[in-house]
């Protein structure tokens, strides 16, 4: 009985050691994620307001399911089932008509429409084809869809469908040649010569004039053929009465695009995954159409009459010869219509328009009587048009109308992205919100009296959703944690569900109701798995330094206990740029997250900051890095080093700096321009030359290469490998599809050519942009740890 006892202590006693975490590994932190927890996404709301569905994994299969919780249930989530998820449509996936009575959507490419006096929904078409983006129009009395690049209307009334418009792919054919005088005289002489021709000829011409008077009567008399020859045709939309049809044609771009060499393939032969073209390209040219089908009339819609339409930017004036040229022969800007939006009655629409240099964007009113266009509000920006809400090339914006003659929108115009309204009855601009702080999201109430929107105005660091009136004026705070609340409204508004998080807490599916002060109801819990529990893991602090032009850097500090500090720190730097790492919800760099936790655990002291160029902190931190991406982002690393050395006790010559794509560009540029700084630096999938990324994202910031060679040079570290005296370890997946693989090599080509020796390029021939084994995760990340062991120690 005694053995048996000591053997239950041993075995217990060897399983809690078992789910114990501590000490943290390289191996341990960088398994599959699932080992973390299963936090729920993508949140949905029935009808009826009752119940809010989800996709979660609690139990760590292969892929999410979709759950369902009912509001007020005291049960647990439940999982719909295949059959049931296969089918599965959400208050979201409905469009409604005014009142709420009807509604119609698409499911399996058919429309259904369905109204509350209905059991079922109805099919308003079962084809092989797909029918999409189904509206209701015509006052109502019809369902519009799109189908092979032309609209159909179905009448609710008696279930007919009528064509609207008539599209058509390929050229206009060419007119039949005309007779020449011999093939004429040939002709007549047949005719007159066999009886049986002539008479099957006056028969057929005969009946070709009856089907031309036939036609005259039928509903489809008027859709002439629109012939799209090689452009195509997109933002195809009717407006709600259905007496305006807008379309867009694109011309695209004749550019050369590359191709990623994929090595380790089942069939053993190197095989050519198909690339992006690189920043420079020709761009895609498009035109925006207004077609009346009542008087058979189509406009061209013409942006030359807007304001700043011929101007030429600022940085041309460093190349003189070219600003002089320019301004002689200015055609004026290429544009992007990014949005076009009717009015509910039809009788108004607004076009959101971004120039294709990104500096200019124009809101403007369409006169449907010539398709001229209004400026209602012009943006300029010598940097580059951006910010939360605001749209462009990236998506349509935040912006609609609250009723028939009010639209709103948001700007940067303040110096932060926020709400804006315009009235067509006073023609002014009325600002909905204002302060040092950014909108991040914000939806109208149904009855348009509300905006709901979240923002960061408590902390740069946190987001909070708010009640507003629409008019503007206080904002009533309705979420009460600190950290990121990400919010779906129920359809009647009296609830929301939103997925919380705080800097050590994943993310966890909430309800309350939609008012101040209401009590949160945890719904999941599974985000946390009793391994990761049993880490105490940190809560880094969120804190400012002063940059050296006085600029207050949000950074998130991870520091040791004095008993283990050892005077070293490890600067890691965000990717993408314009991200935001330095907040205090779950970061979406998770595993960089416990990487520093295991480095704090060593003695290291870990900052993160958010540096010029990421987002949250309005526009002038945004372009703080126009035209020198390298410059500024660069000297708030090099003053978070000195800030370290100056406050943390940190030795000068014991800081390392590691960082991933945008932060492994910003790692070679702290060895190659600052290496008095840096003492060691692992650059991750970095880019080396601008020059060879993506034109959306690089042309923004530092215009086109064959037009801003001076901004690519300053930006490109490349250019300054001869700087490098400090270890630099560079990881790179080979099939990555983003920065691709060739920065890499390039950049080992030029440190062999400099005979440099105190480098190494590790590569992951499986691994895209943001690797998915955990085998390259561990290998990636012992050799940063080895490297920080050895040099910073």
């Amino acid at each position: 009985m005694k053995s048996r006892c000591l053997l239950l202590l041993f075995l217990a006693s060897f399983f809690s050691a078992q789910s114990q975490l501590s000490p943290l590994t390289v191996e341990k932190i960088m398994r599959d994620p699932k080992w973390i927890g299963s936090s729920p996404s993508n949140i949905q709301w029935s009808r009826d307001s009752k119940t809010v569905y989800f996709n979660w994994n609690p139990n760590a299969v292969d892929a999410d399911s979709l759950y369902k919780f009912h509001i007020g249930s005291i049960e647990p989530p439940s999982k719909l089932g295949f059959r049931k998820e296969a089918n599965f449509i959400s208050n979201d996936d409905l469009i409604f008509n005014k009142d709420h009575s009807a509604w119609v959507f698409e499911q399996n490419n058919d429309i259904y429409f369905q109204s509350e006096r209905m059991s079922y929904p109805l099919a308003i078409t079962t084809t092989l084809e797909r029918e999409s983006n189904p509206q209701f129009t015509m006052n109502e009395t019809a369902i519009v869809y799109s189908k092979n690049d032309n609209l159909y209307a179905w009448n609710i009334a008696d279930g007919t469908t009528l064509q609207l418009t008539n599209f058509v792919k390929g050229s206009k054919p060419k007119a039949s040649p005309v007779n020449t005088i011999q093939e004429t005289w040939l002709k007549n002489d047949q005719l007159r010569e066999f009886l049986i021709l002539s008479e099957r000829k006056n028969k057929k011409d005969i009946i070709d004039s009856l089907n031309e008077i036939e036609k005259t009567y039928l509903p489809l008399s008027s859709l002439k053929p629109v012939y799209l020859d090689d452009k195509f045709l997109t933002s195809l939309q009717i407006s709600g009465d259905g007496k305006i049809i807008s379309y867009k044609l694109t011309n695209p771009g004749k550019n050369k695009s590359t191709f990623v060499p994929n090595y380790v393939t089942e069939s053993a032969f190197t095989e050519s995954i198909p690339g992006r073209t690189k920043v420079g390209i020709e761009e895609a040219k498009q035109e925006l159409f207004i077609f009346r089908p009542s008087m058979d009339t189509t406009y061209k819609i013409s942006p030359k009459k807007l304001e700043g339409f011929f101007e030429i930017p600022d940085f041309y004036k460093d190349y003189p010869s070219v600003y002089a040229k320019k301004l002689k022969d200015s055609i004026g800007k290429s544009v992007n219509y990014s949005s076009l939006k009717f009015s509910d009655d039809g009788s108004k629409a607004i076009v959101d328009i971004v120039s294709d240099d990104h500096k200019d964007r124009w809101l403007c009113s369409i006169n449907f009587e010539d398709g001229t266009l209004e400026s209602i509000d012009h943006q300029h920006d010598e940097a580059w048009i951006a910010g939360p809400g605001i749209g462009g090339w990236f998506g349509n914006g935040n912006q609609d109308w609250i009723n028939d003659h009010v639209y709103y929108f948001q700007s940067e115009k303040s110096g932060y992205s926020h709400l804006y309204s315009y009235d067509f009855n006073s023609k002014s601009i009325k600002a909905i919100t204002k302060g040092n702080y950014e909108v991040l999201a914000a939806i109208l109430s149904e009855d348009k009296n509300i905006f709901y929107v979240t923002t960061n105005e408590v902390h740069p660091g946190e987001q909070q959703f708010y009640q507003l009136p629409v008019n503007g004026g206080t904002a009533t705070r309705i979420t009460s944690m600190i950290g990121a609340h990400n919010v779906t409204i129920s359809p009647d508004e009296k609830y929301i569900a939103y997925l919380y998080s705080y800097t050590n807490k994943p993310w966890e599916l909430y309800i309350q109701e939609n008012k101040a002060g209401a009590v949160p109801h945890q719904i999941t819990d599974k985000a946390m798995s009793p391994e990761f529990k049993s880490y105490a893991w940190r809560d880094p602090e969120v804190i400012t330094f002063s940059a050296r032009d006085g600029a207050k850097v949000y950074s998130r500090l991870y520091r040791p206990s004095k008993k283990l500090a050892n005077n070293s720190a490890v600067i890691f730097v965000h990717g993408a740029g314009y991200l935001q790492n330095a907040h205090k919800w779950w970061s979406s760099y998770f595993r960089e997250y416990m990487f520093h936790n295991l480095l704090v655990d060593q003695g290291y002291t870990v900052i993160d900051i958010d540096y010029r160029g990421s987002a949250g902190y309005g526009r002038d931190w945004r372009t703080g890095i126009y035209r020198f991406m390298g410059g500024k982002d660069l000297n708030d690393q090099v003053d978070a080093a000195n800030f370290l050395v100056n406050n943390m006790g940190i030795r000068r010559d014991k800081i390392g700096i590691y960082g991933g794509s945008y932060g492994g560009f910003i790692t070679l540029m702290g060895l190659f321009n600052s290496p008095e700084t840096f003492a060691a630096g692992a650059a991750l999938r970095p880019v080396t030359d601008w020059a060879q990324y993506n034109h959306p994202y690089t042309s923004n910031i530092l215009n086109e290469p064959a037009d801003d060679s001076i901004a690519y040079k300053k930006s490109s570290p490349f250019y300054y490998a001869a700087g490098l005296n400090k270890p630099l370890l560079i990881c790179h997946g080979m099939v990555d599809v983003n920065v691709h693989y060739q920065d890499a090599v390039k950049l080992a080509q030029r440190l062999i050519e400099l005979k440099k020796d105190n480098w190494e390029l590790a590569s992951y021939p499986m691994e895209s942009h943001g690797f998915v084994e955990p085998s390259s995760w561990t290998d990636e990340y012992k050799r940063i740890l080895k490297l920080f062991n050895h040099w910073l120690k």
